[in-house]
């Protein structure tokens, strides 16, 4: 049973993601289908790639993974099948698949070249959901495509280390549905530059002196649960995927607010770590 994920920017008011499902069950009729997520917002490569890398690599081998972000064809922006770490992406060459390597080595690249297919100018329901269809039966990458090595870059997304090496800029990557704040900073990175110093984070007016390894972590449980500092409490921990987040303690969005919105953090907002 073959297992196809999607990832895309449609979210779920229209219709787009039950008809790409639709088509996937008419191709492959046997197909195990996942939502990696439908909510990245529009067009937003570094929000696609964050979701799909820290997801992706656990599902079976050969799974096969639709990239549905500005995926419009156009001669900017093609159409790729790639297959990385035993599985297979299919989606548009708008720097995703870069986002998603990090600098590592993809196994086979092919230039998606069946748009004679195409029925409508929706390519995720047509021509991705034939280019998985034909996986899905074992077939060859380069009967749907041309090889190919090229591959657009997206190089902008790295945290920025000082010359005197005490200062770290990073950025949002991503505001995940709790409304916390996922910045480019990953604690391997963090740890190799802290050198075990100490440190506080500047997120605008906000100040962080420790960084926590779980939201559990930030609550001292020894003390009476009326005297402890809980909802409402700004941390920094490392989340799940290993990056640094910010967050509030089992903040509501829709209610009281949250990291975004009460630290006034936006996507591709600067953050500054001050080393000492």
């Amino acid at each position: 049973m073959p297992v196809i994920t999607l990832t895309t920017d449609f979210g779920l008011r229209d219709y787009f993601v039950s008809i790409i499902k639709a088509s996937i069950y008419r191709e492959i009729p046997n197909a195990k289908i996942i939502d990696i997520s439908n909510s990245v917002s529009p067009f937003n490569h570094s929000e696609a790639a964050y979701v799909l890398k820290n997801a992706y690599y656990v599902f079976p081998k050969n799974s096969i993974h639709i990239v549905g972000v500005d995926s419009e064809y156009s001669p900017e922006n093609k159409h790729l099948l790639m297959s990385f770490d035993g599985h297979y992406f299919i989606g548009a060459d708008n720097g995703i698949f870069s986002l998603l390597l990090e600098g590592r080595n993809y196994d086979k690249l092919v230039e998606i070249n069946i748009h004679d297919v195409s029925i409508s100018s929706f390519p995720v329901f047509d021509i991705f959901v034939k280019v998985a269809g034909h996986l899905s039966r074992k077939g060859n990458m380069q009967v749907v495509g041309v090889k190919t090595n090229k591959l657009k870059e997206i190089t902008n997304v790295n945290p920025v280390l000082n010359q005197s090496k005490n200062q770290l800029l990073g950025s949002v990557i991503y505001i995940d549905n709790f409304g916390n704040v996922v910045i480019n900073i990953k604690k391997k990175y963090f740890t190799e530059v802290q050198k075990s110093r100490d440190f506080v984070i500047y997120a605008n007016s906000i100040k962080f002196y420790k960084i926590f390894n779980s939201y559990s972590e930030a609550i001292d449980f020894n003390s009476p649960k009326n005297k402890r500092e809980e909802e409402g409490k700004k941390i920094a921990i490392w989340n799940s995927a290993g990056y640094l987040e910010l967050a509030i303690y089992k903040s509501n969005p829709t209610k009281v607010g949250s990291a975004h919105s009460l630290f006034g953090l936006e996507f591709r907002a600067q953050i500054r770590v001050e080393f000492f």
